[in-house]
């Protein structure tokens, strides 16, 4: 009979939206930044996004970043695909907190506020910003929260119900 593993701590809803971002910003594809923004109403996930490059494009990872004034302009932002991944499925955002790796930029900023988002949670900064001047002015609750571990925690061994794919090589 397997052990019953005893977990640690169960992350917090704000914790485990955060280390949802930071997931998402794992295929990111501008070397310069990987950021993660997840939209998130009532404990449900409406929609994730990253930043990279729009459809059909090349990716800044395999042919370089554009930058125009130190900003790479190839990408759309983490927080703009999420928006606009709603935008492309009829979602509202109406309401919605904004999980995000980092401060969004400016017209990120901007965008959350337009989009009815009502509460941003970040774990990190961003460079050359006025994203709180335009959040406080829309009115948008800043939340500032530690990054959450970058580990999953998840032992398939310590589970009694799950079993590991018998290898092709093994006899039944």
């Amino acid at each position: 009979m397997k052990k019953v593993k005893k977990y640690v701590k169960r992350p917090s809803w704000d914790e485990y939206f955060l280390k949802v971002a930071m997931l998402v910003s794992e295929r990111a594809t501008c070397p310069r930044m990987h950021c993660g923004c997840v939209l998130v109403k009532d404990k449900q996930i409406l929609s994730t996004g990253y930043n990279g490059s729009i459809p059909g494009d090349v990716h800044c990872e395999d042919h370089g970043c554009y930058i125009v004034d130190n900003h790479c302009i190839r990408t759309i932002h983490a927080e703009m695909n999420a928006i606009l991944q709603c935008s492309s499925h009829g979602i509202s955002t109406q309401g919605a907190t904004a999980y995000i790796t980092n401060m969004p930029c400016t017209n990120c900023a901007k965008s959350l506020v337009t989009a009815g988002i009502k509460e941003i949670v970040v774990f990190s900064d961003y460079h050359a910003t006025q994203a709180e001047e335009f959040l406080s002015i829309g009115g948008v609750k800043i939340t500032r929260l530690p990054m959450p571990g970058n580990k999953i925690d998840y032992d398939l061994d310590s589970f009694s119900s799950a079993r590991k794919f018998k290898d092709s090589k093994e006899k039944k």
